[in-house]
């Protein structure tokens, strides 16, 4: 194995500081003088190197260095120029002590450590948990460069007691310079931040976001020794970005240490500079932005109130380009097809962004998809920008569409055009896919007319990561628009240049898009634990109206076709299987019995909510509280995950007796 001279010196520093650290000199002067004392006192002869070694292995030191220093050995050419290789995340119970970990030395890693945070007010009548006891707590999320991270739950208290590192990996992202480890003067044209999304989960396992924090990084660059300590003051989100929320300390490390660090005035500089590119771009495209609406207006006086939205304010109440929420977003081995990931988003929650007070006003909030991913929950605009993403990432020509509902209510869905001029409709919270045949206002009264089925009624503007487009056509109703984009006189364009200008990967005014992560829910685990919690409750409400209980495990098992069908129905709009289900529980009912069955479907894992609901409807309250001859009950839960732990969970309820007439 042979090493470049400067990468051979950056590994004997390696080395040399896991030896000082250990004490591994002080330990050999000590063998050295006892093997000394002990062997060679009577005959005086040479002590050779051998017999030092051996006298090392036998006190098991040789064996205590190597299992310290677990470093990746194969650096050869072929390895260096590879994809990056995943970065790792350890947390330290005692910081002095590092956890073992597998790291290149060829690289360079940022070890960020969050060491506690304070001032969190909200939390300052907190009672100290009781062990045992579930409490709500506070989990950091972390984006860096496509490494994700997430830190061990804590409980919520106003000093909660964060202790994790994470070891961010700093590359370049192109592949010749990818395998050479960074200089402080390349780690300076790095421009990503860390993104901080803190999410607070509640006794009930509901998600609230508590704040969304770009770290800048880069002032360790500057810092003596390679090291500083930074309090970061954490902010609200929504209706409440001006307010402090707590205080985050955190220190920050270069691993190795820079051999030269530089100073504060040039990094300063830079982040003088960067701010001062980008607020001009801003700058220039609002200016575009405005002349864009004022032409848009002299087209027709009535665009005024069309729903033509040009920016929006995201979780810290920055008003961005709608284009910048928008990147395609390929899901690696996660997602197979567009229709999977359509699924995947409709089972991530809705929930609206919380607005205080009356009015009835709805509170605008788009999410950065970080804060969209940790929560697993957002608003219908975070649904259908992840579906475009997504979209976009398959290749589809994909587009957010800004709109109404019934009734006026501001909604926005995505819309794919073919290559054949077909145009559909994904409406994200369902996953439900419409094929778009416009009405022609002008055909003759006997002319057949097609029925739109889709729910949606206005549309003012669409847009994705490239283009922006403003409906000019007489009238904006869905159902009479023809989406013929390359016409000018029905869609007025925005510059693609002055979209790339803002909204390009790499602009600082961009977060960069995390990831996909795979699903940390065991399917089959979950499923087995969900069913036996509505077993348990089954019985009891049962009891509680005086009926005893007897559960046909038989034919629980037989439901589950059923519900695998149900499943893929939902993700591919196929049904299949529903022949063998009905076979199979007609050999299962025997004659003079009647079978009754109720599926749902719910988007969260909790029995005893989910039980809740499942009593609201009469059909399924007829299954649960039957009363007759012979009575079986039957339930079966199949719990199907998607990447980023969400998941779809199917119920169904069954029970067969005797009809006695």
């Amino acid at each position: 194995m042979s090493l470049p001279p400067e990468k051979a010196s950056e590994l004997k520093q390696i080395i040399h500081q896991q030896l000082v650290k250990m004490d591994v000199h002080g330990r050999i002067r000590e063998v050295l003088a006892e093997t000394i004392r002990e062997e060679l006192a009577p005959e005086h002869q040479q002590l050779s190197t051998e017999d030092l070694i051996k006298a090392l292995r036998q006190r098991g030191i040789i064996d205590d260095v190597m299992k310290e220093l677990k470093f990746v050995t194969d650096v050869n050419e072929k390895e260096r120029t590879s994809a990056p290789k995943p970065s790792t995340h350890f947390v330290d119970r005692e910081p002095p002590v590092l956890k073992k970990t597998n790291i290149d030395p060829t690289r360079r890693y940022l070890y960020l450590q969050v060491l506690g945070g304070k001032a969190f007010l909200e939390h300052l009548q907190e009672p100290e948990p009781l062990p045992g006891q579930i409490c709500s707590t506070f989990t950091l999320c972390l984006h860096f460069r496509n490494q994700r991270f997430r830190s061990k739950p804590v409980p919520c208290a106003c000093e909660p007691d964060f202790h994790d590192g994470f070891l961010l990996e700093i590359h370049k992202d192109s592949l010749g310079d990818g395998s050479k480890m960074a200089d402080a003067t390349t780690m300076l044209s790095v421009c990503d931040p860390v993104h901080m999304v803190l999410i607070k989960t509640d006794t009930f396992g509901e998600t609230t976001l508590v704040a969304s924090y770009f770290l800048e990084w880069r002032s360790v660059l500057a810092a003596e020794n390679g090291v500083t300590n930074v309090a970061v003051e954490l902010l609200g989100v929504g209706t409440e970005s001006k307010v402090s929320v707590g205080v985050l300390n955190i220190r920050l490390e270069m691993y190795p240490q820079l051999n030269k660090t530089l100073s504060p005035e040039i990094t300063n500089t830079q982040f003088a500079l960067e701010r001062q590119k980008t607020a001009e771009k801003e700058r220039l495209f609002l200016v575009y932005a405005k002349q864009w609406w004022r032409e848009y207006l002299q087209i027709r006086p009535t665009h005024n109130v069309r729903l033509v939205k040009i920016f929006a304010q995201d979780e810290n109440g920055v008003n961005r380009p709608v284009c910048s929420y928008i990147r395609p977003v390929r899901a690696g081995r996660l997602l197979d097809t567009p229709r999977q990931a359509a699924r995947f988003v409709s089972v991530l929650g809705y929930e609206r962004a919380p607005v205080i007070g009356g009015g009835g006003g709805k509170q605008e909030q788009w999410c950065t998809l970080l804060a969209f991913l940790c929560r697993n929950k957002g608003d219908c605009e975070d649904h259908a920008n992840l579906l475009c993403s997504l979209l976009l990432g398959f290749g589809l020509e994909a587009f957010v569409c800004v709109g109404t509902k019934a009734k006026g209510v501001p909604h926005t869905w995505v819309m794919t055009c073919g290559t054949d001029g077909t145009i559909t409709f994904w409406e994200s919270l369902t996953g439900h896919r419409y094929i778009h045949r416009p009405i022609n206002p002008d055909d003759p009264p006997l002319v057949e007319q097609p029925k739109p089925l889709y729910p949606y009624r206005t549309i003012g503007c669409l847009f994705n990561h490239q283009k922006f487009l403003g409906n000019c056509q007489p009238s904006d109703a869905v159902e009479v628009c023809v989406f013929d984009l390359h016409d000018e006189s029905k869609w007025k364009p925005m510059s693609g240049e002055a979209i790339k200008s803002v909204c390009s990967p790499g602009t600082s005014s961009v977060p960069p898009f995390p990831p996909l992560c795979a699903s940390a829910i065991d399917a089959a685990v979950t499923s087995n634990e969900v069913e036996l919690q509505l077993r348990i409750l089954v019985s009891e409400h049962r009891k509680d109206l005086g009926l005893s209980t007897i559960w046909d495990d038989h034919l629980s098992y037989l439901l589950s076709p059923a519900l695998a069908a149900y499943e893929l129905e939902r993700t591919t709009s196929i049904s299949a299987g529903n022949e063998e289900f009905q076979d199979a529980v007609r050999r299962a009912v025997p004659d003079g019995h009647t079978f009754k069955g109720f599926p749902i479907h719910f988007v969260y894992r909790n029995a005893r909510r989910a039980f809740a609901t499942c009593l609201r409807s009469p059909f399924c309250e007829e299954i649960i509280c039957c009363r007759g001859d012979q009575v079986r009950l039957a339930v079966r839960v199949r719990v199907f995950t998607y990447p980023e732990s969400a998941c779809a969970v199917w119920i169904m309820f069954a029970c067969k007796y005797r009809s006695v007439l």
